[in-house]
């Protein structure tokens, strides 16, 4: 029988392993070796634009047609997503700022940059006007991912707008960036064991051992908050709108130990989607949700922003005013729009994020270190997320069948 190979999360863990060994045992070394850990950040950072305004624009303009046939399922589905997500935020940023992972590592930031951009952002003159780029090709340029956000989401609209064949065309080759962008993130990935390891290794080398406590607790907090999450905000959201939960729990099962074991979405989605007709959710209904729900609905993903970016304000030693962190809670929510459920991609949102408020960079490639274990977690909330949000606007629709379609269910 021949083995298996070993899996790139398996890479990363050993790198982990050997970076901290080597970070203890020859700080010397470990330092030289710190530019692959700048290589890695900068491969990561140079897909942000394309990664956000592709995904974006294919998440509007893909689903035109459809949100004008059922305008109404569209608008209920919109106003779900956007409470919800913006719950999933809050609950982070709280549970963020109780446990404080990130106190105690004392990364180097951007202190200069953050101060500069919060005097810009303290009035809501200033967040409008950071908002809204003069030049598409500057926001570019500074991967200031809030205003790509901005500009790709007038740009999907106004596609919408357009009739075929231009509209195809262009809606083609924005896929077509999409796909090769989260090809080159699987490409990049295979670089993040040095990129960790070396990035793991310099920091040991430089506080000590020490720090590994904070990277266990920003596991921690992050799978304390997803349980808050769910069990204070996606519990009562189905018992009050009526939705059966312990048929609702058997069907989402195999779903979530799918994304859970393969940290993939979309791996998930063929049988979520069989899953939730079988509960007795319409097909119009689920073929419109849940695929839209894994751009615009990522629960987990949009709360593990929130708690990581945090991570990284206190790992810089940048403290973050109450007003500042609903800027930040704005910023996710809007630049983790239109990213489907892959690997690692909130990690490059993560990065835009860190760029534009000024948090240090070495942060995302500690992170990294410890997603794959953060990754199963809020991608399996990001599926029963998704699940639950077309239970819920068929119950809304007054379309949810009672099963016995429920009973086909294993």
């Amino acid at each position: 029988m021949t083995p298996r190979r070993p899996s790139l999360t398996h890479w990363i863990l050993l790198a982990m392993v050997a970076g901290v060994v080597l970070g203890w045992a020859s700080p010397g070394t470990a330092l030289a070796l710190e530019p692959l850990s700048t290589v890695f950040l900068r491969l990561i950072k140079s897909l942000i634009v394309p990664l956000v305004a592709s995904t974006l624009i294919v998440g509007i303009a893909g689903h035109g047609d459809d949100m004008r046939r059922v305008g109404r399922l569209a608008l209920r589905s919109v106003v779900y997503f956007e409470v919800v997500t913006t719950l999933a935020l809050v609950v982070g940023l709280v549970v963020v700022n109780i446990a404080q992972p990130g106190v105690g590592v004392h990364l180097p930031g951007s202190a200069d940059a953050s101060t500069a951009l919060a005097g810009g952002m303290t009035t809501f003159g200033g967040i409008v006007e950071h908002t809204v780029p003069q030049s598409v090709f500057e926001a570019a340029a500074s991967n200031n991912a809030l205003q790509i956000v901005v500009w790709a989401g007038l740009f999907g609209v106004a596609l919408t707008r357009v009739r075929a064949p231009a509209k195809e065309r262009m809606l083609s080759i924005t896929e077509s960036v999409a796909e090769v962008t989260f090809r080159m993130v699987d490409l990049i990935m295979w670089f993040a064991p040095f990129g960790i390891g070396a990035a793991l290794a310099a920091t040991i080398a430089r506080h000590g051992l020490g720090v590994l406590g904070s990277l266990g607790a920003l596991v921690l907090t992050l799978y304390a908050a997803l349980v808050v999450f769910c069990v204070a905000v996606l519990v009562p959201v189905a018992v009050l709108t009526g939705v059966p939960l312990k048929a609702f729990l058997r069907a989402v099962r195999e779903p979530a130990l799918i994304a859970f074991s393969t940290s993939t979405s979309e791996a998930a989605l063929p049988r979520a989607m069989e899953a939730m007709e079988a509960l007795g959710v319409p097909r119009r209904i689920v073929a419109f949700v849940i695929p839209v729900g894994y751009s615009f609905n990522l629960d987990g993903s949009t709360l593990y922003l929130a708690v990581t970016a945090m991570f990284a304000a206190e790992a810089g030693g940048i403290t973050l005013t109450v007003g500042r962190q609903i800027v930040l809670l704005l910023t996710l929510m809007l630049t983790s729009k239109g990213v489907a459920g892959v690997p690692r991609a909130s990690l490059v949102i993560l990065s835009g994020a860190i760029v534009a408020f000024g948090l240090p960079a070495q942060a995302v490639a500690l992170i990294l270190g410890v997603d794959a274990f953060m990754d199963m977690a809020r991608t399996t909330v990001n599926v029963v997320g998704n699940c639950l949000a077309s239970v819920v606007v068929a119950r809304w629709e007054g379309e949810l069948k009672s099963p016995p379609a429920a009973a086909a269910l294993p």
